[in-house]
């Protein structure tokens, strides 16, 4: 009996150990800020109210990067009642300040830097007065939230601002590890994790390491100006191959495919909203009933065509607080690039495949002629000259009825609209040439 209750008390003590361990999530954030940071902030915040931790520390070492990025983060962070720990192992710069701003205590290790938020272009040159606004707004009012010095979360956008004893008038402010504990930025120094946790009465608390996963790698490769701007290549020759060739083939889905994952990606990170996704499918749509309902190529063809195209740039343009002549010019560049590439590719294909040689194992390259022994599935004197009628549009093949009978045929043009009259022009081996009489 005496060896049951210590066994009892033994297993309590354990369960009680374990249910009263805290637990603690730690989250990457290095290298350059972008879009494809977002989602795996978001999924480390979710996963942290999920498991109930006692807190998050977002391990910072980064130079900044786009400022539309550094918000949806900050947003996120600011989000969720966990408390939310800043550890600056090395630098939090430009974007990284504000998400380093946006958590409820920052620790920096000695030699560490935080500031210079000033929003500049991707050459390095200080944006417009707008933007340095909206970043100061930002700053402030993400430092006002946790209880720190609004002047110098300011300071580190504007120049201007004077911190007496810091900066004069004409310097940004970026404060080392000594001087952000001084002036309230940081609330403690320590030089690794485990003095972190010491700090903040955390040790011994359960460490669950977040990394981003396979899915949010790809939305980021997907995000790349290079890779983005291929698969939207991808997707201008597909269409404009499927509009020139009758039916629908490969072209056209791998073109729908590229251009799926260049919206859904986009969708993700928040560059594309539903509006945008539902202008391309009507596009799209537009597109189909030119090939496959309505005859020739006119204004549902063209509306398709630009409903794509606007839908694209809205797109590439992306979620910026502010559209300036720069982002514009690169979305235009971009798509320009991707159409000249597409239509480079189809002369390309037109010109330079019908002669290789896996082109050739899919046709005959040697003509049937009458004295080898190969006769025509038609006899010339019956159908050239004659007449009939389109029983399907000819796009620039389909069916026509002549001499009473069904007859596959090509035209000489472009397209023939169905029951339009018809007369053959020319017979050549299982091949019946055709053009419609005006």
């Amino acid at each position: 009996m005496k060896t049951i209750i210590l066994s009892l008390s033994l297993l309590l003590i354990f369960s009680s150990t374990v249910l009263s361990q805290k637990k603690i999530i730690i989250a990457e954030i290095e290298e350059e800020i972008d879009l494809g940071l977002a989602p795996y902030v978001r999924r480390v915040v979710s996963e942290a109210e999920k498991e109930n931790v006692d807190a998050i520390i977002f391990r910072i070492n980064t130079f900044g990067g786009r400022v539309d990025a550094a918000t949806q983060i900050k947003d996120a962070i600011i989000s969720t009642d966990i408390l939310t720990i800043a550890f600056i192992n090395n630098r939090a710069i430009s974007a990284g300040s504000l998400i380093a701003l946006s958590c409820n205590k920052i620790v920096m290790v000695p030699g560490s830097s935080i500031g210079a938020t000033t929003v500049v272009d991707q050459a390095g040159q200080k944006q417009a007065e707008k933007y340095q606004s909206y970043m100061r707004s930002e700053m402030r009012a993400t430092a006002e939230r946790n209880g720190r010095r609004t002047d110098i979360a300011e300071g580190m956008v504007d120049e201007r601002i004077v911190i007496e004893g810091l900066v004069d008038s004409t310097k940004l402010v970026t404060l080392t590890s000594e001087e952000s504990l001084k002036y309230g930025i940081a609330d403690t120094l320590v030089n690794n994790i485990s003095e972190l946790l010491a700090a903040f009465d955390l040790k011994g608390a359960k460490e669950i390491h977040i990394s981003q996963n396979w899915a949010e790698g790809v939305v980021r490769f997907l995000n790349n100006a290079v890779i983005s701007s291929i698969l939207i290549m991808i997707g201008f020759f597909g269409l404009l191959a499927e509009i020139k060739s009758p039916g629908w083939g490969v072209p056209g889905t791998a073109g729908l495919i590229a251009l799926a994952l260049f919206f859904g990606s986009s969708y993700i990170l928040q560059l594309a909203s539903v509006i945008e996704i539902l202008m391309f499918i009507a596009g799209v749509v537009l597109i189909l009933l030119e090939i496959f309902v309505i005859p020739g190529f006119g204004i549902a063809g063209i509306s398709g065509i630009v409903l794509v195209f606007v839908s694209l740039f809205l797109s590439l343009v992306g979620s910026d607080p502010f559209i300036d002549y720069e982002m514009i010019s690169t979305a235009i560049v971009q798509l320009s690039i991707s159409l000249v590439a597409a239509l480079g590719l189809i002369f390309i294909l037109a010109r330079f495949l019908p002669k290789t040689t896996v082109f050739n194992k899919f046709i005959l390259s040697e003509s049937e002629q009458s004295d080898k022994g190969f006769s025509s599935h038609h006899k010339t004197s019956e159908l050239i000259g004659a007449e009939g009628v389109a029983l399907t549009t000819l796009r620039p093949s389909g069916t026509a009825e002549i001499n009473g009978k069904r007859v596959d045929v090509v035209t000489d043009s472009e397209y023939v609209e169905k029951g339009k009259k018809i007369k053959v022009l020319a017979v050549e081996g299982i091949r019946v040439v055709v053009r419609e009489i005006k």
